[in-house]
């Protein structure tokens, strides 16, 4: 998506409901997703990939939808501060601060000062991600997880043998 005059540097990125919960870190050992989270922190400098907080940091994977073919394809991570990333989940966001878990002017603001834009340039592309989003959610999405694919045969394979033992 894109905003009217350019080209936005912190997105929102909304999963499809029928894909929730598919993703690598639910079907990896812990030891696995704990090496590749770090190594991310590490490429990244331990700063936000996005706006260059340094602090905790999340990794978080970056998909790419095939619209025709309903593909959800992983094509790999990115190091986030925690606001850039409830901008990226700003569904999750919504309920956290209905649960009152969470500052949701707070996650806005941020979205603002990192595209430099205006509360309007936000609720109108937060309307179009929520479109998209909406449309996504109609289909079952295949996951590919790529180059992570023999990744979780390996660790699958493992954890057979480590119960035959």
């Amino acid at each position: 998506m894109k905003s009217k005059s350019k080209e936005l540097k912190l997105t929102i990125e909304l999963v499809p409901a029928t894909s929730w919960y598919d993703n690598l870190r639910k079907v990896l050992p812990k030891s696995d997703w704990d090496k590749i989270r770090k190594r991310i922190y590490v490429e990244y400098g331990h700063r936000c990939g996005i706006c260059g907080t340094k602090g905790r940091l999340n990794c978080h994977e970056i998909w790419e939808y095939d619209d025709k073919k309903h593909i959800q394809k992983l094509m790999g991570f990115i190091a986030l501060c925690d606001m850039c990333h409830y901008v990226k989940h700003i569904g999750l966001a919504g309920i956290l601060s209905s649960e009152g878990k969470l500052d949701y002017e707070k996650v806005v603001k941020h979205f603002m000062k990192v595209n430099n834009c205006d509360e309007e340039t936000f609720k109108e592309y937060k309307k179009r991600a929520f479109d998209e989003w909406r449309k996504r959610s109609q289909y079952k999405w295949r996951v590919d997880l790529g180059e992570y694919e023999d990744m979780i045969k390996n660790a699958s394979k493992k954890g057979k043998n480590e119960k035959k033992s």
